[in-house]
């Protein structure tokens, strides 16, 4: 079996000029924990995620003095919404990960489950002879495939 029997071939994608609130809008909406980031022309740049909303809400002074113990803050959601507020407006492409790496629609699929257990995170698919992003791979597309496949067996 090879990725492209799993991966979802119609993705929910954001632009690098979309911004930080458009994308957490969608991610917020769909329960996602990253989007893929494309250009005009489909092709992958890499990801906004969860984690770009959640650096730039937690207190600043966290991450400039390397806190690691940060229990004695106490936020207020409105606290939160107001940082969130200062970064809104701002493009996905200042947080934009290019850390996952896509794969190609013939990758074998043991391959594409390592690579999700190994990232946690969903995997864009690519052509193999170009950046344009074909679909994604979702811990639930894989996951669903294995089910349905017990379900035949028991039909």
């Amino acid at each position: 079996m090879k990725a492209s029997e799993v991966m979802d071939t119609h993705p929910l994608t954001v632009k690098p000029d979309d911004t930080i609130a458009c994308a957490a809008e969608f991610i917020m909406e769909n329960r996602y924990r990253s989007l893929p980031v494309v250009d005009d022309n489909g092709c992958y740049l890499g990801m906004f995620g969860i984690n770009c909303l959640l650096k730039h809400v937690i207190p600043k002074a966290v991450f400039a003095h390397g806190l690691n113990n940060v229990g004695f803050i106490h936020e207020s959601f409105q606290e939160l919404f107001d940082r969130f507020e200062e970064v809104k407006d701002e493009p996905v492409s200042i947080c934009m990960s290019q850390e996952i790496h896509a794969i190609s629609p013939d990758t074998p699929l043991t391959e594409t489950m390592l690579q999700l257990y190994e990232t946690r995170l969903s995997i864009p698919v690519t052509e193999s002879d170009s950046c344009k992003l074909l679909g994604m791979i979702s811990y639930f597309d894989v996951g669903e495939k294995i089910l349905r496949a017990g379900n035949h067996k028991n039909a």
